[in-house]
Parts: C-alpha cells; sequence; structure tokens
C-alpha cells in the first residue's frame, strides 16, 4: 500500500518530556510527530505488542491495522468484524492479537501474516475482553450485563456471571500478578470482585468477593501502585476515583475533576479525560485530559491532601485537531517516543522528546499519509456500550 511523504501545513510546537523524566522540572519541546491520516475514520484504541515492536489500532471502519512503532511502516490489517471493535490485545507471546466486537464475536489474528486464527461467538455485544486465569488460558468478556468464560485450550465457553451486574459491562480486567483476581465494572455504576478458582466452577454465589458502588456509570478502571494495590476509577460524567480494590475503601473522589483539571493550565477548558498512565519509577499517577481541539494535559494526581489534581507537567499540543480516543505510553524501546496518539481526527500522532533532538535534526517535519485507509462516511458518534 502506498504512502504519502509530506512536510506538515502546522508546525508543532509541543512542551513535553520522556514520560520517565515527567516529574523532571525540565522540559524538552517536541521536534517531530507522525500524523496518519485516515479519511473519516476514527482512531478508537492503540495497543503494542510485546517485544515485537508492532502497533496495532482498531478504527472506526470495524478494521485492525498495525505498524512499525520503530519505522510508522505500515504492515497490515485484520479484516472479519462487521461491527464495531470495542477493544483489542496482544497476546503475552506478541504474535496474536485478540478483539472484541458488537457484533458478539472475540476474534484472534496471526499479527505476522495477518490471518485469523479463530473466532468466539454468543448472540450479544461484547464490549470487553481480558486473558488470564491459574493457567492463562481463560478468557473473560462482558457480554450485555453478563460475564462470560471461554477455555482458550477448548475454545469453548465454560461459565457465566449473570447476577452480578444489572447494566452493560464496560470493562473486565485480571489483577496484575495475581491471575485468580478479576474485576468488572458496569454502567450500573459498580466495580465487582471475583476470585476465580481454578476448579472452573465459576458462578456469582461462589466468586463474588466484593463490590465497590462509584455511584455512576464506569467508563474505564486500571490499577497501580508498587503493588498494584490501588485502583483509579474514571466515569461517563468525567468524575475520578481512586480505591484501594482489596478492601474495597474509597480513597479520593473527585467529582470536579475536568474544572479543577482546567485550573492547572493555561488552555481550553477540559471537556474530557482518556485514559490514567502510572509511572512506576516515581510512583506517580497521571490524569491525562483533552480539549475539544485536542489538546492533551497530564495531571498528576495525589490522594494526600486538599490538592488532588497538580498542574500540567506535559502537554501535548498541536497535533490533533478533535477529540482523542487512545493515549499509549512510549516504552524503554521504542528510542525517545514520549507517547502514540489517536482520535476522532484520523490521525496517529507520534510525541518524540528532544532528548533525540540529535538524531532528528535533519528530520523537522512531519509525514503525513492519505492511503492508510478507505474512506468511510459512516461512524459513530460515541464509542460507548450505549
Amino acid at each position: 500500500m502506498d504512502m504519502e511523504m509530506e512536510e506538515s501545513e502546522v508546525p508543532i510546537t509541543c512542551s513535553v518530556p520522556l514520560f520517565s523524566q515527567i516529574s523532571s522540572s525540565k522540559n524538552h519541546s517536541v521536534r517531530n510527530t507522525v500524523h496518519t491520516t485516515f479519511g473519516y475514520d476514527y482512531i478508537f484504541k492503540i495497543v503494542s505488542s510485546p517485544g515485537t515492536q508492532s502497533l496495532a489500532l482498531s478504527l472506526s471502519t470495524n478494521v485492525i491495522k498495525l505498524y512499525s512503532s520503530v519505522t510508522s511502516q505500515y504492515l497490515g490489517e485484520c479484516i472479519g468484524h462487521c461491527d464495531s471493535i470495542n477493544d483489542i490485545i496482544f497476546m503475552a507471546s506478541g504474535n496474536v492479537i485478540c478483539s472484541c466486537s458488537t457484533d458478539g464475536t472475540v476474534r484472534a489474528w496471526d499479527a505476522r501474516d495477518f490471518k485469523e486464527i479463530f473466532v468466539l461467538k454468543q448472540p450479544k455485544e461484547i464490549y470487553s475482553f481480558c486473558i488470564g486465569g491459574s493457567s492463562n488460558n481463560l478468557l473473560a468478556a462482558g457480554c450485555g450485563s453478563e460475564i462470560l468464560f471461554w477455555d482458550l485450550r477448548e475454545r469453548k465457553q465454560v461459565s457465566c456471571l449473570e447476577e452480578s451486574h444489572f447494566d452493560d459491562v464496560t470493562q473486565v480486567q485480571f489483577a496484575p500478578n495475581q491471575s485468580n483476581m478479576l474485576l468488572s465494572s458496569s454502567v450500573d455504576g459498580l466495580i465487582c470482585l471475583y476470585d476465580i478458582n481454578s476448579n472452573g466452577c465459576i458462578n456469582d454465589d461462589e466468586n463474588l468477593e466484593s463490590v465497590m458502588n462509584v455511584g455512576t456509570s464506569v467508563s474505564k478502571f486500571g490499577f497501580f501502585g508498587q503493588t498494584n494495590q490501588k485502583l483509579w476509577c474514571l466515569t461517563q460524567i468525567e468524575t475520578m476515583s481512586i480505591w484501594d480494590w482489596q478492601n474495597g475503601r474509597k480513597e479520593i473522589d473527585l467529582e470536579e475533576a475536568r474544572s479543577e483539571a482546567s485550573k492547572c493550565w493555561n488552555l481550553d477548558q477540559i471537556n474530557y479525560f482518556v485514559d490514567c498512565i502510572y509511572s512506576g519509577e516515581d510512583d506517580r499517577l497521571f490524569l491525562i485530559g483533552g480539549t475539544n481541539d485536542g489538546a492533551l494535559g497530564y495531571f498528576p494526581v495525589s490522594s494526600v491532601g486538599s490538592d488532588n489534581i497538580g498542574s500540567a507537567e506535559a502537554i501535548l499540543d498541536g497535533g490533533h485537531t478533535g477529540i482523542v480516543r487512545s493515549i499509549l505510553p512510549g516504552s524503554q524501546e521504542s528510542k525517545g517516543v514520549f507517547a502514540w496518539s489517536g482520535g476522532e481526527d484520523a490521525r496517529l500522532c507520534c510525541w518524540l522528546s528532544a532528548s533525540v533532538d540529535d538524531a532528528l535534526e535533519e528530520k523537522r517535519g512531519s509525514w503525513i499519509s492519505n492511503r492508510l485507509a478507505m474512506r468511510s462516511s459512516k461512524f459513530s458518534n460515541r464509542h460507548q456500550p450505549y
């Protein structure tokens, strides 16, 4: 597939450090960024493969496209879903990418030749899924208000949790380093904790350990802390809370998170939150807020004291022109890449640190490809399970 290379018409003048240096008082200005234009297609999510230096992007055309995280070269695409792709993950090997969709399927592809490996089917929309269990062969998926389980060795459904939630499940995750502990969130405002035992018997009565009541529809959550003992939670009305998930205790509840974050930088009002990112190196959590015009800020969050949201320590501005849906932090192997971002303006932006200025001295502009995806006149207004 051909790619067009051209200079960016708008100079990118952003102030951003490498994530491992985000607490430093010195910011590094971005000298270069990558824009990949997909016509009218949203970028819903960006994930990276462990060890293979590949990026996978889910698009509003129900396609997954893969790129090199080193060269930004287009690698190929996975086609099979017939409705919105709601979640994508790489399996531990890095050679298999899985996805779930509103079409009621979980699909797996070989990331090297883009051929489909298997399909798991059921009649309901699937909003989120994860892989874990004692042998890392249990796939859990949120299907409507239920959580279904498949044994990946036999590729058959083995169990179902159907009474814990009473509205659509928005996310499921196995706890890091505790593969028997599963958490789920829902539009019903609850986060449920399950102890998934290894004897194959999974039900609400036996496995539900505790319930955390957020009080409003949960959009996403994630683990953080030196032992992953804490949980951050973002809601559909742009509030935030932090929990100790092992004892179900809420530590802070930021009902005015948008207005608090908006006071902590000099750009426009924060309209939404994209994600939270944890820096294990210095044990800090960052809340990423965005504007409708595409500016992003990294705001440190603390559960101590009265000022829970601090001044933006990184600002990404000038790359996007619309709402940003996904942020992927750069890794140690990504050679100076601070983050990748994508969203409703059909752009994939690669944000670089000025600490790699010398190597990029001759690359002041940015490249744009207009042929990486078919144009589509249809896309959903919001990528949400309701």
